[in-house]
């Protein structure tokens, strides 16, 4: 690819409207809703825009006041809608949260038939990545209909065609799809990015049980050049050849909402990378990924502090003053 690069990150999956009850306690009885946006792409395309990055996010989105409202609250925050698809034939979807006072809420998506599920490979356009330097998708997206899977795939293949680097985080969601076709799909995807995100749990639901080690060794020898496997209240690990470093975790005194802590952390580890003219440059990797991982630790953690899936997401000197140790003037 040449030309001049003025998108650092393009990323490309469903945003729903997210509804949320203004207080705890089954849904059915809940009389009032917040209204927001959520989708972890989404996610990763706001919280990268906050701290300094230039973003495009691409997805297909009904021809409705939901549609109207997600892509101009993205737009709002500086994120390039200017690739996104209208369709007119079928809705944006909407998801809801539901809150007890205990555990990770209760997750309800109305989202089967919507303008993102009929994402498919014709709808993957070259240009979208002109300018780019990196892709980020998830394994959410592939879960959402009938060709959104070969429409990933499509997307990976052509931005690395043209010279871009591609990270992937399965983010898996059992609800979407039976197992083992998540497995089956998931897996196949892995070759075909550069950088690898997944979970302690998704790792073990991928390979089966196996060490911390052992992980970053077989998804490293399946294509991608790094590896953050996240460990949740241990941190996270990361892998790259001949390196493996630790990171410790961000110590948080109480836990709101989960929700969108994976994505957070994948904004974290980006962010640093992409600091970086070329961000996987194995001599750099050293110093880049325990510096990548500490940031992703910290932004995984404040994102458990608020309900919301981005809203709480810190700005760039907001993250810098965090990592310093300094207090903010606030008054």
């Amino acid at each position: 690819m040449t030309g001049e690069k003025t998108i650092d990150v393009v990323t490309i999956g469903e945003s729903m409207v997210l509804l949320q009850p203004m207080t705890e306690g089954p849904l059915k009885y809940s009389p009032l809703f917040t209204r927001s946006i959520a989708g972890a792409e989404s996610n990763v395309a706001l919280g990268l825009t906050r701290l300094g990055k230039k973003v495009r996010w691409i997805s297909r989105l009904g021809i409705d006041p939901f549609g109207e409202m997600i892509e101009s609250t993205l737009a709002g925050e500086g994120v390039d809608t200017s690739c996104v698809l209208k369709d007119p034939e079928a809705p944006t979807a909407i998801y809801f949260k539901e809150f007890k006072g205990y555990g990770d809420p209760n997750v309800f998506y109305y989202r089967r038939g919507s303008a993102a599920s009929r994402l498919a490979p014709r709808d993957i356009q070259p240009e979208w990545f002109d300018g780019a330097r990196h892709l980020h998708v998830t394994g959410i997206t592939p879960a959402l209909g009938e060709q959104t899977a070969d429409a990933v795939r499509t997307a990976m293949k052509t931005a690395r065609e043209r010279g871009l680097t591609v990270s992937f985080d399965p983010n898996l969601r059992r609800k979407l799809w039976k197992e083992e076709t998540a497995r089956s799909v998931l897996l196949s995807l892995i070759p075909l990015c550069d950088v690898f995100l997944p979970g302690l749990e998704e790792a073990e639901f991928l390979l089966g049980p196996k060490t911390e080690e052992q992980y970053g060794d077989h998804f490293l020898n399946m294509g991608p050049g790094v590896i953050a496997l996240k460990l949740g209240e241990r941190g996270s690990v990361g892998f790259a050849e001949g390196l493996r470093c630790r990171a410790e975790p961000y110590k948080v005194s109480k836990i709101v909402d989960t929700v969108g802590a994976g994505d957070a952390f994948a904004t974290g580890f980006l962010s640093v990378l992409l600091d970086r003219e070329q961000p996987l440059e194995p001599s750099g990797l050293s110093k880049t990924l325990p510096e990548a991982l500490l940031r992703a630790n910290i932004m995984g953690a404040l994102a458990t502090q608020y309900k919301g899936d981005w809203e709480g997401l810190p700005t760039l000197s907001e993250i810098e003053r965090i990592q310093s140790g300094k207090q903010g003037i606030t008054r």
